[in-house]
C-alpha cells in the first residue's frame, strides 16, 4: 500500500518554493531549503516589508514578496497558514500551482468545520476542495517546525522519514524529489483521502520514525472516533500545538 521513495540530492534540480506563511513551519522550512541549496520567496498576509529580518537571517537565497509575488516567482507553493486563513488566498497565486499543504486542524485556533469534526473529509481534501485547480499534496503538516531544518540530512545517512499524500502523481513525485533533496525520506501515504494517516493527534504526527517506522504507524492508524475518549493522542487533537 505504502510506497517509499528515495532520491539522491544530485539528482534533483534546485528550486524556488514560494513560502506562504511565515510563522514557525513556514521559516523553519525555508531554513532547510536554503541549508540544501534551494531559493525561497518568503510572502504574508502582512506584506513583504515585514521580513526584512527573516529574509536577512536566511541569507542571499530568499527574497520576500506578496503572495501572487512569491508564487508566480516560484516552482511550487509551501502554503503554511491556518486553515481559516484558506479563504483569504487569492486564486490566482495557486493555480496550476504545486502546493504543498501544510496545515492542521485544531479547534482551538479554526473553530470547528463539521466536515472535519465528523471525518467525511480531510483537511487538504477540504483545501482541494476550496481550489480545484491547484496540484494539492499533502507534506510537511506532521514535522514539529523546529525538527525541519534540525532533522534534515541532505548528505544522507540515517534519515527520518515523512509521509505525503496527493491526487496528482506529478505533483506528488516533485514534492518527493524536493523533500528527498531537503534530508528526508519519503513515505507515499497514497491519495489525499489518505491524509487522515498522519493528521495531527496519530502515531505518524510529529514523532521522529524512519521509512519502515512510518510504514508501520500509517498501517495501523486510527481515525479519532476509534480512539479511546482518554486516549492521549485524541487529547492533542483538540488543542493548540505547544510548538
Amino acid at each position: 500500500m505504502y510506497e517509499v521513495n528515495h532520491l539522491s540530492s544530485e539528482d534533483v534540480d534546485m528550486s524556488t518554493i514560494a513560502v506562504i506563511g511565515t510563522g514557525r513551519v513556514g521559516l523553519g522550512f525555508a531554513e532547510a531549503a536554503v541549508a540544501a541549496g534551494h531559493r525561497v520567496v518568503l510572502a504574508n498576509s502582512r506584506g513583504p516589508e515585514t521580513l526584512t529580518d527573516a529574509v536577512t537571517s536566511l541569507g542571499a537565497s530568499a527574497v520576500a514578496d506578496t503572495v501572487d509575488g512569491a508564487a508566480d516567482r516560484a516552482d511550487m507553493v509551501l502554503l503554511a497558514v491556518p486553515l481559516h486563513s484558506y479563504a483569504d488566498l487569492p486564486a490566482s497565486a495557486l493555480d496550476e500551482r504545486i502546493v504543498m499543504d501544510a496545515g492542521n486542524y485544531y479547534t482551538d485556533w479554526s473553530g470547528h468545520i463539521a466536515e472535519l469534526d465528523d471525518e467525511s473529509t480531510t483537511t487538504s481534501e477540504r483545501f482541494q476542495g476550496m481550489f480545484p485547480s491547484a496540484r494539492v499534496v499533502k507534506a510537511f503538516n506532521s514535522i514539529y517546525a523546529e525538527d525541519i531544518a534540525v532533522d534534515a540530512r541532505p548528505l544522507g545517512g540515517d534519515r527520518r522519514a515523512l509521509p505525503v499524500a496527493g491526487d496528482d502523481e506529478g505533483a506528488k513525485q516533485a514534492v518527493t524529489d524536493l523533500i528527498e533533496s531537503i534530508g528526508f525520506d519519503v513515505v507515499d501515504a497514497g491519495a489525499l483521502s489518505e491524509g487522515w494517516r498522519f493528521q495531527r493527534g496519530t502515531d505518524a504526527y510529529v514523532v521522529p520514525l524512519n521509512r519502515d517506522e512510518l510504514i508501520s504507524a500509517l498501517q495501523h492508524a486510527r481515525r479519532y472516533r476509534d480512539m479511546a475518549t482518554d486516549d492521549l493522542t485524541t487529547e492533542r487533537t483538540h488543542r493548540m500545538p505547544e510548538n
